[in-house]
């Protein structure tokens, strides 16, 4: 217990965040404990604690790597993405020939000796938005030219979406969306962003003319499907019938934990409909509750990007924020019926496994670079005294100041 407590005062970076992704935690045992049981009764002969411990497992190893990635200096980050980035592309590609297919989807290969699937997507869209924030950091002198920065930094985002995008659209546009707003932030022109998106509407045409002639590598069907009952179906069809009756019966105040009954009837409702079961046990309060972390995730990077002094630090972490913020609204816009059925996780709340520890690794840059911030607001606040005192120590408080080279 010593230990822990020395661990949690030790504890650098934005204590707000930290605090968030606690919540988050807690929401998600809780949560999937509930939404578990029908799963828990076909598969484990209701033995919902195997679940419980396997989600606590999930979240435990989250937090590992989120705590190990908040102890690296940010700046390793720069200098992994393109390894990261190289790396992902042929496990992208691999997954469309040879990935395990569930739900009519390849998503996943499969990790040889443990049987667990690993979606590969996941490490692609981390790799992809430090990839991204480290070229429009590196070329920010030249950021209006299209030839010296903008195409270097339209390439990959192409490439990798591409690749994604046969098998899991959403997660794709999600992640092309947030590349737009990477480059909004980094001060890239308006035309070219333009461009970006005409060049993602010309790719995404092109992926519905392959789908036509090769339906076993794009999920065409599923797409349409998808939109005409969003469109042409009042109801929204089955699984957007059964979350509105889930948020419906939890009112203002809720059900209670574990008193869930369209756990029962809600297809994945540990995973893509976690947030109508948590309107249902929790209610109004309980819904609004989940908003707000997000929320106020959103602002604590926005105060915490606003204070950094560094170019890549702040879109890297606007970037992988909005990413984990946008997804989260996704995610309830679905379960509401604002938007079609997209198949996309609430971050670290639903059920999973490499979908937890690579959100839970973005959050642990986030806050690497949230020390760094804190660390450099706190010699800023030195020098500042030592200013007004009028003391010797000046120089010496400059040269412990944190050194990032260039644009890190």
């Amino acid at each position: 217990m010593r230990a822990i407590s020395n661990t949690l005062e030790n504890l650098k970076g934005d204590k707000t965040i930290w605090f968030l992704v606690a919540l988050l935690g807690l929401c998600s045992i809780l949560a999937v404990y509930s939404a578990v049981g029908s799963m828990a009764y076909k598969s484990r002969g209701g033995n919902t604690e195997y679940y419980l411990i396997q989600q606590i497992v999930f979240i435990g190893i989250g937090f590992l790597f989120m705590y190990l990635s908040y102890k690296f200096n940010y700046m390793v980050y720069a200098k992994l993405a393109p390894i990261l980035f190289l790396l992902a592309i042929p496990l992208l590609m691999y997954t469309i020939g040879f990935g395990t297919e569930i739900n009519a989807a390849k998503r996943w290969i499969t990790i040889p000796w443990i049987d667990k699937t690993f979606q590969t997507s996941d490490l692609a869209r981390l790799a992809l938005i430090i990839y991204i924030a480290r070229s429009i950091a590196k070329r920010q002198d030249v950021i209006k030219d299209f030839k010296s920065a903008f195409l270097p930094i339209i390439i990959p985002i192409v490439i990798v979406c591409m690749l994604i995008a046969p098998a899991d659209l959403s997660t794709a546009a999600l992640l092309f969306a947030t590349c737009l707003l990477m480059m909004i932030v980094g001060r890239v022109s308006m035309q070219y962003i333009l461009v970006l998106v005409v060049v993602g509407i010309a790719a995404f045409s092109l992926l519905i003319l392959i789908g036509s002639f090769f339906p076993e590598f794009v999920r065409l069907e599923t797409w349409i499907s998808r939109i005409n009952e969003f469109m042409y179906n009042s109801d929204g069809g089955w699984q957007i019938q059964q979350s509105k009756i889930a948020i419906a019966n939890g009112e203002i105040f809720g059900m209670g934990p574990g008193n869930s009954m369209q756990r029962n009837y809600l297809p994945y409702p540990y995973a893509d409909f976690i947030y109508a079961i948590i309107c249902e046990e929790y209610g109004l309060i309980g819904a609004i509750t989940v908003i707000g972390i997000y929320v106020a995730l959103l602002y604590r990077c926005v105060c915490m990007v606003t204070k950094c002094p560094k170019t890549f630090g702040s879109i890297l972490a606007i970037g992988l924020c909005l990413n984990i913020v946008i997804q989260a609204f996704a995610n309830i816009a679905v379960s509401v019926h604002l938007v079609p059925v997209t198949g996309l996780t609430l971050p670290i709340i639903s059920m999973g496994g490499t979908s937890v520890v690579f959100t839970c690794i973005a959050l642990g840059i986030i806050l690497s670079v949230s020390k760094y911030v804190e660390e450099y607001s706190n010699y800023e606040i030195l020098e500042e005294e030592a200013a007004v005192a009028e003391v010797e120590p000046v120089e010496s408080i400059k040269s412990n100041r944190p050194k990032y080279e260039n644009y890190y």
